[in-house]
């Protein structure tokens, strides 16, 4: 069980898991607010509703744009979005490579049954039960193999968080660069 996640700062921090994972409490936990961009405030900025799928390229370019300044300014920042596809993390990895910063992966890898329970229990924008198993799958196709898909990516280092005891218990600890 991991008690502690030692991050450089300043970096990029992508947190990667299903709808229900419980990303953005874990962001709200152990981050300040504005240093965490999510992609559902993003949408609601541009639409006026975070579950409005529509909006999701319009809100990841303001996310995007928003990324490069922080890092650019050199300021540690967490994505806070599913992250589950491989093209979406390149496209973060790529920005955090391009202001010379490290970039870790938290993959909240809980059982299906835990997410899938969380997300119907979410009052306000539950997920579809095939979103939620697709964003599944996409998680655990980026932790399988023989070398982990999220470091030939290009993180410089990968956490996986698969007990939600383990999510709700562990510290984060910052290292000056």
């Amino acid at each position: 069980m991991i008690d502690e996640i030692v991050i450089e700062d300043p970096s990029l921090v992508v947190l990667i898991g299903a709808a229900g994972a419980g990303k953005t409490t874990f962001a709200a936990r152990h981050f300040a607010i504005e240093e965490v961009l999510s992609s559902d405030r993003y949408r609601r900025l541009v639409s006026g509703e975070e579950a409005n799928q529509s909006a999701t390229r319009a809100a990841f370019v303001w996310l995007h744009r928003d990324l490069e300044a922080r890092l650019a300014r050199g300021s540690l920042t967490v994505v806070d979005a599913t992250s589950v596809k491989s093209a979406a993390r390149r496209a973060l990895v790529a920005r955090a490579k391009a202001a010379n910063v490290p970039v870790t992966a938290i993959v909240l890898d809980l059982p299906a049954e835990t997410v899938i329970a969380r997300n119907n229990a979410r009052p306000a924008r539950t997920v579809d039960l095939g979103v939620v198993r697709d964003q599944l799958a996409g998680v655990r196709a980026a932790l399988d193999g023989p070398a982990p898909l999220l470091l030939a990516e290009g993180f410089t280092q990968v956490v996986v968080l698969r007990d939600p005891v383990e999510v709700d218990r562990v510290r984060i600890l910052r290292r000056p660069t």
